[in-house]
């Protein structure tokens, strides 16, 4: 047992002691049956906070051949699958944290001897009868295996953070890079190759060093996405133990369409369930203090694109053009795809578009937004309480002066040419109300579509509300559409009170008009 090849299972123990853990087995059924495949190259990217290092420590407590952990996995998933004792510590595992290495040295040639040098010297104390010609790593590793059989299985953890430290210096990432393609490449000594990040790996022009991995990014995480975040059902499963609403659980920390899954930020998840209430756990990375430049002088119109993003709204990005680094960022798709590797935004493959994800990621958006003072939408956000006071007090005046005022401050933004547009200015003057309600844009109905409904969540006193937007038209017009096409049939298991609120815009006097009808169902 060493700390970098064969180490303990102690810990994957602190997890499973742990008063929350949620059963992430299924991992090792998959790398088990990829092992010594064309797929045994494993590079999971995910942001901070959910998991990574975890699934990690299990797998390096299940292969390693420096511990016995049969009764440490009895009753986990992977106990019941028919390869659990085949590979159960069968194999010579070599274990590192980069970044550990990183915060040992200054240059690259520093970090690459260390590692080597680390690494080799518990294989000589483990293999004292072998005499080893040359002390460089991939040479020891073909001599041991040649001489023991035994392969090797590699857990790389933060495998990307010299992108980090060392961002600007691309003669060390190539040296980086290269010597994990001299290691792992082509040799017969490695069973299974598995590292983690935040980034996916890095490019250089059409080509990667490190080919033959297949990644699993936010972007492209199938089919091993339910192991890294927590599923909706084990979220489910969670709040039922502790007894918390799940539906405030999921409007704090849901989001993530992971190909289909709903995945979850598990730390946010576990803070929320030990300490008893949901709250902002997110914190926010160098690598994010290193987008705000972009943000803050509205770089390629990456605040435009908050903006609208912050009322809801959804922005089409294409995410291949990424080089998986943190200097080239010179489009818009680029940073809005390194804020989606980063969990700040969430990515649909289908559509092709990032949203934000969920409450706790907004409040941090609007942390960031107040912080740099963008006039325009910290007005509207401060007008948005008010807004609401003045919607459940039925005073239509006020109601139409501050949806005029947040038309005004996001003019550039969000203009007003259409109907999508001023429902993108409702959305945002109504900020506020997402705290209480699940906002639903375009939501079918009896005999139409209405613009915007607002449901309340669980526990919520204050009625419902379904809002029906025109442009060029009376309020009146409006009011009579919503009766017409029987808006209010969208709230089927909704019974109370609910507010019809028509708004109409102008374009000739610029003038915004209100009407409100309270109605019960």
């Amino acid at each position: 047992m060493g700390i970098y090849l064969n180490p303990s299972n102690i810990d994957f123990r602190r997890a499973l002691n742990s008063e929350i853990y949620v059963d992430k087995s299924g991992l090792i059924a998959y790398t088990n049956k990829v092992m010594l495949t064309e797929q045994q190259f494993i590079c999971v990217s995910r942001p901070r906070r959910f998991g990574k290092s975890m699934a990690a420590n299990m797998l390096c407590a299940y292969y390693s051949r420096g511990c016995d952990s049969k009764e440490m996995f009895q009753g986990l998933k992977i106990s019941k699958e028919p390869t659990f004792e085949k590979h159960l510590n069968k194999y010579n595992v070599i274990h590192v944290d980069i970044q550990e290495f990183l915060s040992e040295t200054k240059t690259m040639t520093e970090m690459l001897g260390l590692l080597n040098d680390s690494i080799v010297a518990e294989i000589e104390e483990e293999y004292p009868d072998i005499k080893f010609a040359r002390k460089s790593l991939s040479f020891v590793l073909k001599s041991v295996f040649a001489k023991t059989g035994i392969p090797f299985i590699f857990i790389i953890d933060e495998w990307d953070s010299i992108f980090r430290v060392h961002k600007n210096d691309i003669d060390a990432q190539k040296d980086y890079l290269d010597f994990l393609r001299n290691l792992l490449k082509g040799q017969s000594y490695v069973a299974l190759a598995y590292m983690t990040g935040i980034l996916p790996i890095k490019k250089y022009g059409q080509h990667s060093a490190l080919n033959m991995f297949y990644e699993y990014s936010m972007t492209n995480a199938s089919p091993i996405q339910k192991y890294t975040g927590f599923t909706e059902e084990e979220v489910k499963e969670l709040c039922a133990r502790y007894n918390r609403s799940f539906e405030e659980l999921k409007l704090w920390y849901d989001g993530y369409d992971m190909d289909g899954i709903s995945i979850y930020n598990p730390k946010s998840v576990v803070e929320t369930l030990i300490r008893g209430k949901t709250g902002n756990y997110w914190t926010q990375t160098e690598t994010f203090e290193a987008l705000t430049i972009y943000i803050r002088t509205n770089t390629y119109g990456v605040q435009d694109v908050i903006t609208k993003l912050l009322a809801g709204e959804t922005y089409e990005v294409d995410v291949t053009t990424f080089q998986n680094d943190m200097t080239t960022l010179d489009s818009l798709d680029r940073i809005l795809t390194l804020l989606v590797h980063l969990g700040y935004l969430a990515y649909d493959f289908d559509t092709k578009t990032v949203r934000i994800p969920n409450h706790e990621i907004r409040q941090q958006f609007i942390s960031t937004v107040r912080e740099m003072g963008w006039s325009n939408v910290v007005t509207a956000l401060r007008n948005s309480e008010e807004l609401l006071k003045a919607t459940f007090a039925c005073n239509e005046k006020k109601v139409a002066e501050y949806i005029e005022a947040a038309h005004q401050e996001n003019t550039a933004i969000l203009k007003y040419n259409d109907e999508n547009s001023l429902s993108c200015v409702m959305s945002l003057a109504y900020y506020s109300a997402k705290k209480s309600y699940t906002m639903v844009r375009e939501m079918p109905t009896g005999k139409g579509v209405a613009d915007l409904v607002f449901i309340p969540n669980s526990g919520v006193t204050t009625p419902a509300m379904v809002v029906e937007l025109k442009h060029d038209k009376t309020a009146e017009t409006a009011l009579q559409q919503i009766k017409e096409k029987n808006y209010t049939d969208c709230l089927q298991n909704y019974s109370g009170e609910i507010l019809l609120i028509r708004v109409n815009y102008d374009k000739e006097t610029k003038e915004h008009t209100c009407k409100i009808e309270k109605v019960v169902k």
